[in-house]
């Protein structure tokens, strides 16, 4: 219930909510080249954002997103709002950017360590002894294209830029007299009768002429075209291509295979025992001495009658939490501990007893009782894995030596893409119907779709001489190069050929037309009086809209009831014709539980925060004085 009225924000307050998402790479604020005026997509207190940076962008978005979801539609994504989205991102970045500059805000060392620290991907870099792997921890952000020093100054950056919203957020405070009224009209009920008029209800009543379909057919000439097409071939390199050539000697496996056991080792599981007697931390050095005194006393007790531990475990400890249950810990993992702790857990062997082990807390004597280690694969059931492995980090370097020798072959042989795809192993693909807005073909490669290749490959060059076009970038460590073998330029077809569907489209735009005069007639008519023939009254609210269309509900939710007497309301449903509704009366709300009311007070103070963000944003773009110099 809840999920809809956050979708649905407007209706209450007005506004709509972009949710800004602070891209991780972030683009500076200086040094940018004048360029030519063609090339500007927007500007950002007078400094350019160009095209090239907007496709550089909306190219490694796309990317990203493809990674983590791969069942998403890359055409969608590489459409125009999509691309308008990714332009909405980098202006907020250029501002934001300006902003923390001119607020003197910065990222200081201890924040940054904190978010490093909290970073699953960095945590996955750890070796068994809790230290970071700087070699993978490197070789990951070179796959990215980054140093280390980029990307903690981009992490720098992105954390700073946070902190401007993040402040107006924080301090956001809804009033009572907003939340009430506003929940309150969110949840009304109305009861109404609505009546549709579809197109398909009049399309009997529409008679056309031949002549009516001429003239329809001159008149809407682009509707009735063949679309201009390309039937082309094309090679992809990218790192599977180059990985598939690789081959990795069995030494290099078996030391993978090493570095492998060594992380499944950090998965080992010890469960321990502990006695601890407490120091507390300003304690003075002769207390702290007593305390030890007494713990070595106790050690030299266990070590004559190990059995009795429980025993004294729940006599002697001072650890709350273990004490009562004789200082069973139970099962944990390096890094659960405090290290000193878990040094000396995991150097035991089972049933030992340790020295004293001093830690932040006080004085510890562990006895390990038991050990838990994940199954050792072996060396042949993870060949597989691990070649693999090899061959994707071995493919990194690789790539970058195949791609050079992949524009140069495409360049210098360019009648064919065979001596490209024989050097290189690659195969050659071919996509007959090409568009200029990219494939139609169910299960058409998703790089076609690319608005870069396909506007190589519609170059009027390429069109023209049927030769290699250059190796177009289209994703990360992905080049594609393409042949035109044959163009189809786009051309008006003859009346002849497509006279039922022009017949077609003509009979539904009047039937359309009819049943929206038709619906606006009843409408006036039953608005002066006359008697109404509608259907049996339903109560629909936004959580309940009973089938009806999302702006049919809104339109009935939101039309001016009198008190005591009926409201009408007239909806355009588009292309599905004309609806006409009485509101008998207006339901006030269901009871809510409290603690559903009270989600709603929250996430309504949620959204108010997110409101008087981006109004701050919008402030910060005029302030900036944000220039959108292309068509939205």
């Amino acid at each position: 219930m809840f999920d809809f009225f956050r979708k649905h924000m407007k209706l209450i307050m007005g506004l709509l909510f972009i949710p800004l998402v602070i891209g991780f790479v972030l683009f500076g604020v200086q040094g940018y080249d004048s360029t030519d005026s063609t090339d500007k997509v927007a500007e950002v207190a007078g400094k350019v954002i160009t095209r090239q940076e907007l496709d550089n962008a909306h190219r490694s978005e796309v990317e990203q997103r493809l990674a983590s979801m791969p069942g998403l539609d890359r055409a969608q994504l590489e459409s125009d709002a999509a691309r308008r989205i990714t332009l909405d991102r980098l202006i907020a970045q250029r501002v934001l950017a300006l902003a923390t500059r001119d607020l003197h805000i910065v990222t200081p060392d201890q924040r940054l360590v904190r978010e490093l620290s909290q970073d699953p991907v960095i945590a996955s870099f750890r070796k068994p002894d809790g230290q970071l792997d700087l070699q993978r921890y490197n070789e990951a952000l070179r796959a990215q294209g980054m140093t280390p020093e980029q990307y903690e100054n981009s992490l720098r950056q992105d954390i700073a830029q946070r902190q401007v919203l993040a402040g107006i957020s924080a301090s956001s405070l809804l009033p009572a007299a907003v939340a009430q009224p506003a929940l309150g009209a969110w949840f009304e009920r109305r009861e109404v009768q609505v009546a549709r008029f579809a197109p398909a209800d009049f399309v009997s009543k529409v008679q056309v002429t031949d002549a009516d379909v001429e003239s329809y057919y001159q008149a809407n000439l682009t509707r009735f075209q063949s679309p201009e097409q390309a039937d082309i071939e094309y090679l992809v390199l990218d790192l599977d291509a180059v990985a598939r050539r690789l081959t990795v000697s069995d030494a290099d496996l078996r030391a993978r295979y090493e570095q492998k056991l060594a992380q499944l080792a950090k998965d080992e599981q010890r469960r321990a025992s502990h006695i601890l007697l407490t120091v507390a931390p300003d304690a003075a050095a002769a207390d702290k001495a007593k305390v030890k005194e007494q713990a070595q006393a106790l050690l030299a007790e266990l070590r004559q009658t190990p059995a009795r531990f429980a025993e004294l475990a729940k006599a002697r400890s001072q650890d709350p939490g273990s004490a009562a249950k004789g200082g069973d810990l139970d099962f944990f993992t390096r890094g659960s501990m405090v290290k000193p702790f878990e040094d000396a857990a995991f150097a035991l062997v089972k049933g030992q007893l340790s020295d004293l082990v001093e830690s932040e807390f006080g004085f510890h004597i562990i006895q390990l009782t038991d050990i838990r280690q994940p199954a050792k694969p072996s060396f042949e059931s993870l060949r597989a894995e691990l070649e693999r492995e090899l061959k994707q980090q071995q493919s990194l370097k690789a790539y970058v030596e195949a791609a050079e020798q992949f524009g140069n072959l495409v360049y210098e042989q360019a009648d064919s893409l065979k001596p490209a795809a024989d050097k290189l192993g690659l195969q050659i693909k071919s996509q007959a119907g090409l568009q200029r807005s990219g494939p139609t073909a169910a299960g058409a490669d998703a790089l076609l779709a690319n608005p870069k290749l396909l506007q190589t490959v519609f170059a009027d060059d390429a069109l023209r001489s049927k030769r290699n076009t250059e190796a177009v970038e289209v994703g990360a460590n992905q080049l594609v190069a393409a042949r035109v073998l044959q163009h189809r330029p786009a051309a008006t077809r003859p009346l002849a050929e497509v006279s039922a569907q022009v017949r077609q489209a003509l009979v539904q735009q009047r039937a359309l037309e009819l049943a929206k005069a038709e619906g606006k007639a009843r409408l006036e008519a039953w608005k002066g009086g006359a008697a109404a023939s509608l259907p049996a009254a339903i109560v629909v609210s936004r959580q309940q809209a009973q089938g009806l269309a999302q702006p049919l509900v809104s339109a009935l939710l939101s039309a001016q009831v009198e008190k005591g007497q009926p409201g009408w309301a007239g909806v355009d449903l588009g292309a599905q014709g004309y609806a006409v509704a009485r509101i008998n009366q207006v339901l006030a709300p269901e009871a809510l539980a409290a603690a559903q009311a009270e989600q709603g007070r929250q996430q309504l103070a949620q959204m108010w925060a997110q409101a008087e963000a981006q109004a701050y944003l919008e402030a910060l773009k005029k302030h900036y004085q944000v220039k959108i110099l292309i068509k939205s």
